[in-house]
C-alpha cells in the first residue's frame, strides 16, 4: 500500500473534556495530518473541536454502546467517505507525546500489505509501562519490538481492508476482552499484528476494576470469546485456566460474586457468530509464543 490515507477515531465518555481536549491537541501537532478525525460521543453531547486538521466529523450518540460500539460507528463513518486506508483509534484519556505517531503509522502499514494491526505501547507519564498493557506472556520485555497475538484497544492502527474482510469489533461485548475476539479473527485470516513500541500512548495508570461491571462482562465475555473462536476441544482448558488464574488473583469476596455470575451468563446468553479458529492459527499463535489457552 502506497501512501494510505490515515483517519482517527476518538470515542469519549463526555466525562474528561480536559483530556479529550490534550488529546486533540496532540493529534493536531502531527508531521502528518489525518485525513479525516471522528469524534463520537458515547450518549453524552459533545462541545465543538476547532483548530483541528483535516475533515472533523462529531457524532453524538443517544446510548452509551460501549467502547467497541462506540468505536464501529467512528470506523462505519470513515468507511462510508471511502476514502482511508488506515484507521488509528486512540482513548479519550491517551495522549500521543510524540509529533511522528501517524507518519509512521502510515509507513508501517504502506511497507506490509498483510499488515491487519499495529499496538502502539502504552506508558504512564513516568513512562512505565505495566505488564498487562504488553501483549506477551507475563507482560515481559515492553520495549522488544515483534508480531504478536494481540493488541491494546487505547491506542493502536487497523487496517481498513482487514476489517473489510474479518468485521468490525463485537460491539455486544460492551467492555473487556473485543481486542482478543477482533485479533484472533485477524489472525485466522492471515492479517499480521505488530507491536511497536516506539509508538506510545501516554495513559494514566488506572485499574480496569474501578468500573462496577468489570467482573461481570470479563466473565462473561471470556466465556463468550472461548464459545466463539476456540476449537471444541480448547474451550474447557482455556477457561479452566483462566479460572484457576481468577481465583488465584482475585481477592474481592463481590468481585468473585460477580464473576460468577458473569461466567454462568456467558454460558446461558447466545454468544454471537460461532466461528472457531483453524487449527492452524492454534499452531501460528502457539510459535508466536502464546497459545490461545493462555
Amino acid at each position: 500500500m502506497s501512501d494510505p490515507r490515515v483517519g482517527v477515531v476518538v470515542v469519549t465518555m463526555g466525562n474528561r473534556p480536559a483530556e479529550v481536549e490534550a488529546l486533540l491537541a496532540s493529534v493536531a501537532k502531527q508531521d502528518l495530518p489525518p485525513q479525516r478525525i471522528v469524534i463520537v460521543g458515547n450518549g453524552s453531547p459533545l462541545p465543538d473541536f476547532p483548530g483541528l486538521p483535516g475533515e472533523v466529523t462529531v457524532l453524538e450518540l443517544e446510548d452509551n454502546l460501549g467502547c467497541p460500539g462506540g468505536r464501529n460507528v467512528g470506523i462505519a463513518k470513515l468507511r462510508a467517505f471511502g476514502d482511508i486506508d488506515v484507521v488509528v483509534e486512540l482513548d479519550d484519556d491517551g495522549l500521543l507525546v510524540q509529533t511522528d505517531v501517524l507518519s509512521q503509522v502510515r509507513r508501517l502499514f504502506a511497507s506490509d500489505a498483510r499488515l491487519g494491526i499495529v499496538g502502539f505501547r502504552v506508558a504512564d507519564e513516568h513512562g512505565e509501562t505495566l505488564p498487562r498493557h504488553v501483549p506477551r506472556p507475563g507482560g515481559r520485555e515492553p520495549m522488544r519490538r515483534g508480531l504478536v497475538t494481540g493488541f491494546l484497544g487505547g491506542g493502536h492502527g487497523f487496517s481498513m481492508r482487514m476489517l473489510d474482510e474479518i468485521g468490525d469489533w463485537p460491539g455486544e461485548f460492551f467492555f473487556t476482552h473485543e481486542e482478543t475476539d477482533l485479533a484472533w479473527r485477524a489472525l485466522d485470516e492471515g492479517w499480521k499484528i505488530l507491536y511497536e513500541p516506539a509508538l506510545l500512548l501516554q495513559h494514566p495508570r488506572t485499574s480496569p476494576a474501578r468500573h462496577a461491571v468489570y467482573y461481570r462482562f470479563t466473565a462473561r465475555n471470556r466465556v463468550w470469546l472461548a464459545r466463539r473462536r476456540l476449537p471444541l476441544p480448547l474451550i474447557p482448558v482455556h477457561l479452566g485456566i483462566w479460572t484457576l488464574i481468577t481465583l488465584l488473583r482475585t481477592r474481592s469476596l463481590g468481585g468473585l460474586r460477580a464473576w460468577a455470575g458473569g461466567f454462568l451468563e456467558g454460558w446461558r446468553t447466545p454468544c454471537g457468530e460461532q466461528r472457531p479458529m483453524r487449527w492452524r492459527t492454534v499452531w501460528r499463535m502457539i510459535r508466536l509464543g502464546r497459545p490461545p489457552v493462555i
